[in-house]
């Protein structure tokens, strides 16, 4: 079986991810759960993973460097891909990427992300965990855009996920290694390239999070991702990434130009053969913005609550509406939810 054959057999199987690991089984993740895969020796284990190393990334990870990048089938379907060492062997996770970019009513999203990606200006984040399918939902945002925009939009990411055509919209993609050193040199670059809309991979540090609040601030739309499980968190997050002397600055930054957070999990669905989002909505009314200025987090979930007729939704209330629709089971519902007993209370006065 050749390595293509292999990547296509899992992505038959409906994985979303391969481990392929030197002295352990071979093991793909198939609506959000592991299960053994072909069965592989510890020979062609090692020699699959350096098949798809450059002789520079070889060398790197001889260095005892881990190594991130993407890679693209003959056929066009594109993995993301991380070799590292573990117990003095070899080991890489590939993420498999689909080749087509859904758009946000495929993905089962509300219709306020589309006005989202509708603003000319401000900071949109997509939060949630790893494999919570961020990347698609920002790709079929910018997609739209794409596709309705005669604009310049400027992609800072690590590796390059979605490649997308040049539609209505003039796209630039940049890969963090390959075409730009850091998140925070491109970030500056593309300050000086035009953009009109500018997509960041991962807000990890300050320089990062203060140089897309810039962007944003200066009359861009700005996308972006954190690994935080709520609106209110990912608030929380950003503040308290920066140092103590910034953090009043940079609330009131925030206030001033968040558009939306877009929290989002995939849970298992009814038929247990595939997943769908809950998806928690926070949007930038003046109410929320009032919050965040006067550091009042804690009630942000509450204003939520009370946005419903401009978009806005909290998990539960995600969670509550599959459940009712029928795509997810009671089950389900309350073990996503975070908070047990007020998801029955939501589910039990509907």
């Amino acid at each position: 079986m050749t390595f293509e054959e292999f990547i296509m057999q899992a992505r038959t199987l409906g994985a979303s991810d391969i481990h392929l690991t030197v002295g352990s089984p071979t093991v793909i993740r198939v609506n959000g759960e592991l299960c053994k895969f072909t069965e592989l020796s510890d020979q062609v284990v090692h020699r699959t993973i350096v098949s798809i190393l450059s002789a520079e990334q070889e060398k790197l990870l001889s260095e005892g460097n881990d190594i991130d990048f993407s890679f693209e089938l003959k056929n066009g379907a594109r993995q993301r891909v991380n070799v590292f060492h573990q117990s003095g062997r070899l080991a890489c996770s590939i993420r498999l990427l689909n080749a087509e970019i859904p758009t946000l009513n495929q993905l089962g999203m509300p219709p306020v992300l589309l006005d989202l990606a509708k603003k000319r200006r401000g900071l949109v984040l997509v939060t949630g965990p790893t494999g919570a399918g961020k990347s698609t939902t920002l790709a079929a945002m910018i997609q739209h855009i794409n596709e309705t925009r005669a604009c310049h939009i400027i992609t800072i990411e690590d590796p390059i996920e979605y490649r997308y055509s040049q539609i209505k919209a003039t796209v630039h993609q940049r890969e963090i290694g390959r075409d730009v050193p850091t998140f925070d040199y491109a970030l500056r670059s593309a300050l000086r390239e035009d953009p009109d809309v500018i997509l960041i991979g991962e807000m990890r540090d300050y320089e990062t999070i203060s140089l897309a609040m810039t962007a944003a601030e200066t009359g861009h739309l700005v996308f972006g991702t954190l690994h935080t499980s709520s609106a209110a968190q990912t608030i929380d997050r950003i503040i308290d990434v920066c140092p103590s002397h910034a953090q009043e600055q940079v609330r009131t930054q925030l206030a001033n130009m968040i558009q939306g957070i877009i929290a989002q999990t995939l849970v298992p669905s009814v038929d247990g053969k595939t997943r769908c989002a809950a998806v928690e909505i926070m949007l930038g009314t003046d109410a929320i913005k009032n919050l965040i200025r006067s550091n009042k987090i804690a009630q942000m979930e509450t204003t939520m609550q009370g946005g419903t007729m401009q978009g806005m939704q909290t998990l539960i209330e995600s969670l509550c509406r599959l459940y009712k629709d029928g795509k997810i089971t009671y089950q389900t519902a309350i073990e996503y939810s975070g908070n047990p007993m007020e998801m029955e209370k939501k589910m039990l006065s509907r």
